[in-house]
């Protein structure tokens, strides 16, 4: 084994120890922006999607709709209650918005949710 010389010491402790973990690696790559340079690995969308918009306003509603005809989901369970204002602006939605284009067929499940088709995205 070789003996340290005071020199050795000395680089070693003026040297910064930095620890291997997935923190640094993450400050690391954000200084580097290589997020823009490798793009992180896409999750993939699941093909059935629930949705419940218990407790939710009216505009939150449709942003979780919007969100959910965009991702790129095949179909989803849409929970709106069985009697309040989501219930009954559901199918008007559906059928006379900007999300009309994104479904391709929608029916009550029972009184209080809508099972939904929506197009692939492209």
């Amino acid at each position: 084994m070789k003996q340290l010389s005071e020199n050795d010491i000395s680089e070693m402790i003026g040297a910064e120890y930095v620890p291997d973990d997935n923190a640094t690696k993450r400050a690391v790559r954000g200084e580097l922006h290589l997020s823009q340079r490798i793009p992180m690995p896409v999750e993939p969308t699941p093909e059935h999607l629930v949705i419940d918009l218990h407790n939710k306003t009216i505009e939150q509603a449709w942003s979780e709709i919007m969100s959910v005809a965009t991702s790129g989901a095949r179909s989803a369970n849409i929970i709106t209650g069985a009697s309040g204002v989501l219930h009954e602006l559901f199918p008007q939605w559906a059928c006379e918005s900007i999300l009309t284009p994104y479904i391709i067929d929608f029916r009550p499940i029972n009184n209080g949710s809508f099972f939904v088709r929506f197009h692939r995205k492209k």
